[in-house]
């Protein structure tokens, strides 16, 4: 059964999507709040989910942000918010389609069939990576270890997110580059050194012999479990 995730802070619309979406055969997920969606996802990783913008607690950006760090699922926007840099910033952050309230049921239904027909099943993996004493959540966007909280600035976090989603294969420089800084930056090997250095400190318990983060010389970087 196709699982849907429906994360919105409407429960008139929450309860009218659900029971349109079990009548025809979806198995449901409802989420009030983003923290509460990303929850929900991580501990059932839904086919696809339907996201809207005006949550209560963090923008809805940053669910699809959330989902796509971890999973390939095709995400529906829901949004009161017509202006196309909107539009363009949730196409951007890994949204495959936007829909502007107020909707036809039908013309979602149909959307919802046509992104799950191009879409690719969910990453089977659970969103969470345990490298040691330190375990680094896709869905959240944190990294935690044996004191808590793991405080990395957003290029550390973007850099240790990439190794997360390949573990124990190593991703090599262009790549790394090309995914935090831009295409532009392929070349600036000196920004992963510094960075790596930085994230050793953090993340290993001897920076100086790390077991986690690991160097191929020349080549890359790789995240061993």
């Amino acid at each position: 059964m196709t699982r849907i995730l429906i994360v919105d802070d409407d429960e008139p619309l929450l309860r009218a999507l659900r029971v349109n979406l079990t009548a025809r055969g979806y198995q449901v997920d409802t989420a009030g709040t983003a923290k509460a969606g990303l929850v929900a996802a991580g501990h059932h990783p839904p086919d696809l989910a339907i996201v809207d913008l005006g949550l209560p607690d963090l923008d809805g950006i940053r669910v699809v942000e959330g989902l796509r760090g971890w999973s390939r699922a095709p995400i529906v926007v829901l949004s009161a918010r017509h202006s196309e840099p909107v539009k363009v910033a949730a196409l951007d952050a890994g949204a495959d389609d936007y829909v502007t309230k107020p909707f036809g049921m039908d013309e979602l239904l149909a959307r919802i069939r046509a992104a799950l027909r191009r879409g690719t099943p969910a990453v089977p993996d659970a969103p969470v990576i345990r490298a040691g004493e330190v375990t680094v959540d896709l869905a959240m966007k944190r990294a935690t270890g044996p004191d808590g909280e793991i405080r990395l600035t957003p290029t550390e976090w973007h850099l240790l997110e990439v190794l997360a989603r390949n573990p124990g294969r190593l991703v090599e420089h262009r790549q790394l580059l090309r995914e935090v800084w831009g295409p532009q930056y392929e070349t600036e090997t000196n920004y992963l050194r510094v960075h790596f250095a930085n994230l050793r400190r953090k993340l290993e318990r001897d920076p100086a012999r790390p077991r986690h983060l690991i160097t191929q010389p020349g080549i890359g970087y790789r995240l061993e479990l």
